[in-house]
């Protein structure tokens, strides 16, 4: 019997050229879906045939009341090895296996940079002018000499950091539970939230979203910063008070932002994050290289395969 497939969250349309899934035949039928369903009944009706879904990580909610509605769904997999929008201990609990794949991850550090640079450059005016008919409108900054601040110093944090250094600048990091011996073995300096956030010229968000750290820049933290400070999260939305944010943008009390996440996404059409000055927004495409999807959508398929054979691999159990 052939099984049938369903592939969500394929925005781009893009999934299907991405890997073989052709490994796939005769066993199983793949169906993809490039639009986006917010509401659990509508995902019920549509996923209703489906024995295994792949998921783009963090895009459709997979909560326990839309999982018990599922019946016959015996396989997610998602890409990458963390999905805080999958209720794994619901799956579980309801027997369906959960599979994960590797992620290259760098691809959202290049963009933090790339965010830096553009900000740095005031990228966004010079080329509208130059769209518009008109020459220089602004002045730039130097990366060279500046202070950049990392928050977070994990895989994605010290990358930005390396790339920061390389660039000429001074790195500042911190987390937490971040040690010196850490900042030392990357080549950064040491330091305490309210330090970096004083002192820095760039500050990057490279933390997991947490309850310890939802709401984490908060109003009272921006207000930290320089008037001529830059903020970047290519991290995860609820980091940041995106209210506080975007009063702080308003009235001038820093001098932008760099956006690829957001508290609800897709971002509304009506956010006032989409008119608000100073930012650079762009729509969560930190790991949305054509190299990453196929790492994402390879090993998706090499999933799917493994447990067509019944032997599973990259089995993600409740933490």
């Amino acid at each position: 019997m052939t099984v049938a497939v369903a592939v969500l969250d394929d925005y781009q349309s893009v999934a299907e050229g991405c890997a073989d899934w052709s490994v796939l035949a005769p066993d199983a039928e793949v169906t993809f879906f490039s639009d986006r369903l917010p509401l659990v009944p509508e995902l019920v009706e549509r996923l209703a045939p489906f024995e295994i879904v792949g998921v783009m990580r963090e895009r459709t909610p997979f909560s326990r009341a839309l999982l018990e509605q599922l019946p016959d769904l015996r396989l997610l997999v998602t890409t990458g090895r963390r999905n805080a929008a999958i209720d794994v201990a619901a799956a579980a609990e309801l027997g369906i296996m959960v599979s994960g794949t590797t992620s290259p991850g760098h691809a959202t550090a290049e963009l933090a940079m790339a965010m830096i640079l553009s900000l740095a450059r005031n990228l966004e005016a010079e080329t509208r002018s130059m769209r518009a008919g008109g020459w220089q409108v602004g002045l730039g900054r130097d990366l060279h000499g500046a202070t950049l601040g990392v928050v977070g110093l994990g895989r994605l944090g010290a990358r930005v950091a390396t790339i920061g250094l390389a660039f000429g600048m001074h790195v500042v990091a911190w987390s937490e539970h971040l040690t010196t011996e850490r900042c030392e073995d990357v080549g950064v300096q040491c330091v305490d939230q309210e330090t970096l956030f004083r002192i820095s010229d760039y500050i990057s968000i490279h933390l997991r979203l947490s309850e310890r750290t939802r709401g984490l820049v908060s109003e009272e933290v921006i207000s930290m910063m320089k008037p001529d400070a830059y903020l970047v999260n290519t991290s995860r939305g609820p980091i940041v008070d995106e209210a506080a944010l975007r009063r702080a943008l308003e009235a001038g009390a820093i001098a932008g932002a760099g956006l690829d996440v957001y508290g609800e996404e897709p971002l509304p059409v009506d956010d006032p994050l989409r008119v608000a000055p100073n930012v650079v927004l762009t729509p969560h495409i930190g790991y949305v290289t054509r190299e990453t999807y196929r790492v994402f959508y390879g090993e998706m398929v090499e999933t799917i395969r493994a447990y067509l054979d019944g032997d599973p691999i990259r089995v993600i159990t409740p933490e």
